[in-house]
């Protein structure tokens, strides 16, 4: 797989990824805006914002409009939110390219932010806020980096707070956009059964009354940890959520696929560690499962499961023993074990990559937060690199008791208990 880059005139990013045997096309258009980038005043617009693309333009306007021309060409059109991007899409018959292009740019740059729809859709969006916070297997993750990143827009909640969404306004809306939005800040990835020069050309016509402008920047994360943490969210539930985890490296460290090969190794699939120790072996947990995250100024690799609330202390207890195992050079990985792991996460990827809507995600990630970008076959590659030694290395450099923290959900009102056992 190859892809195809050029730049518009206003400094817009175009990516192009033929994939000749595919009839569909995903036209992914994405910026460098997420939660990150928000103040108390409008923790949520980043979300919000995304919401409200589809909720009427000058050309179109009401949703409706919108809805009903992607449905009438059988195509799929949704958004996303994170913390450091945002990101619209349509995926649809490769003869409604320029269809899906058109509406994508008219979205972003003709949106009318009506009052009545703003009011409307807050209800839709408080709501999507409690659905989260009666899924605790996804709410452990926020509740994760609010331990970790604390007080500041890296740790609150994507969706944003309650009270704050109900006081945005249009104005907020026009000035987030007016902050973040520049075409120079936004990339527009078009993959599947394409002709590179014609998708460009189409983006051109579409985006480029699209403005530049110099866009503001996010609040550095200030990673300082001296002794290991918990933070207990009271929930009544039928299963105690955790997420056990430490602090590692930036998106642009080339340690990312060594401790990647070491969180598969952990937690990477039913053969893995934790899942043989924490479920096979002592029946303590439904999901166990280890993933390795990178911002692009921070990371962290994390444990997350679901555990019988009679029986949390011992599955922390195994947990940190596997933990202490990497933290102390005494793994005793085998080829076959190393192997496994990397063959899981190549495996994975090239299952992720068969979908043109996963492939342009590949590719505007690596875009927006990236130095350099890498086809599938360049990560695979970096993987296979991956040596024991490094494993080791990377294991005893992260796996510190001072950075270990201890996110929990559920009715488990002895978090000064669940402290002492953050030990190696």
């Amino acid at each position: 797989m190859t892809y195809n880059r050029k730049v518009l005139a206003n400094g817009l990013r175009v990516i192009t990824i033929p994939m000749p045997s595919f009839e569909s096309v995903t036209v992914l258009v994405m910026a460098g805006a997420g939660s990150r980038y928000e103040n108390r005043k409008n923790s949520g617009i980043s979300h919000f914002l995304e919401h409200m693309a589809f909720k009427g333009t000058n050309n179109r306007p009401t949703a409706l409009d919108i809805s009903s021309l992607i449905d009438g060409m059988g195509g799929e059109f949704n958004a996303f939110t994170g913390k450091e991007t945002t990101g619209y899409y349509i995926k649809s018959a490769k003869n409604k390219m320029e269809t899906s292009i058109d509406v994508l740019s008219d979205m972003l740059l003709n949106s009318k932010f009506d009052p009545d729809e703003i009011e409307k859709e807050k209800g839709v969006i408080i709501e999507e806020i409690n659905l989260y916070e009666d899924m605790p297997a996804r709410k452990i993750g926020d509740i994760y980096e609010q331990l970790l990143y604390g007080d500041t827009p890296m740790g609150w909640d994507i969706a944003g707070d309650k009270d704050i969404i109900r006081s945005i306004t249009r104005a907020d809306f026009l000035t987030y956009l007016g902050e973040l939005y520049s075409a120079s800040n936004v990339t527009v990835v078009v993959a599947g059964g394409i002709e590179s020069e014609k998708a460009y050309s189409l983006v051109d016509k579409y985006f480029s009354p699209m403005k530049q402008f110099r866009t503001k920047t996010f609040e550095p994360i200030q990673e300082k940890q001296d002794t290991s943490a918990v933070l207990v969210k009271q929930k009544q539930t039928e299963q105690i959520h955790i997420a056990l985890g430490i602090r590692t490296i930036p998106i642009s460290s080339p340690k990312r696929y060594p401790l990647s090969v070491l969180s598969a190794i952990l937690g990477g699939g039913m053969s893995s560690r934790l899942f043989h120790e924490v479920r096979e072996k002592r029946g303590l947990a439904y999901y166990v499962r280890s993933s390795s995250d990178e911002y692009a100024d921070a990371g962290t690799l994390v444990s997350t499961a679901g555990i019988d609330p009679n029986r949390v202390i011992e599955a922390v207890e195994v947990m940190i023993a596997e933990y202490a195992k990497v933290a102390k050079g005494a793994m005793h990985l085998t080829d076959e074990e190393v192997t496994r792991a990397k063959e899981f996460l190549k495996g994975h990827l090239v299952l992720d990559l068969e979908d043109s809507r996963s492939v342009s995600g590949f590719y505007a990630h690596q875009e927006l937060l990236e130095d350099k970008i890498e086809n599938p076959n360049d990560v695979i590659d970096q993987i296979d690199k991956v040596t024991k030694e490094e494993l080791e290395a990377v294991g005893k450099e992260f796996f510190k008791e001072q950075t270990l923290n201890l996110a929990v959900i559920g009715n488990f009102p002895d978090g000064q208990k669940l402290e002492g056992l953050l030990k190696f």
